[in-house]
């Protein structure tokens, strides 16, 4: 798939800040799987938070390992994750 760059310059201009904490006392992993020509992963450790950009459509799946070498993983809409921004008044 070739991206213009009329796509490009839309994409930049559409991304997000979001963030994510691991609320856990388990190693995720973090990723955006379901955006084409997209690469985000990322290990997130038990008490880390952190920042990152994203289109609003795209899905964090977090992975940790469960009782008995069983995988469980959620999908978080990116978009649910998206930085508030904190307006102070003069």
């Amino acid at each position: 798939m070739n991206l213009t760059l009329k796509q490009v310059t839309y994409e930049r201009d559409t991304r997000i800040l979001c963030w994510y904490l691991n609320t856990t006392n388990q190693v995720q992993i973090a990723r955006i799987t379901n955006i084409p020509n997209w690469y985000f992963e990322r290990t997130v450790f038990p008490g880390e938070r952190f920042l990152f950009e994203a289109l609003p459509s795209a899905q964090l799946e977090v992975c940790r390992s469960v009782e008995k070498g069983a995988i469980v993983c959620e999908r978080i809409l990116c978009d649910r994750l998206r930085v508030e921004e904190l307006i102070t008044a003069d």
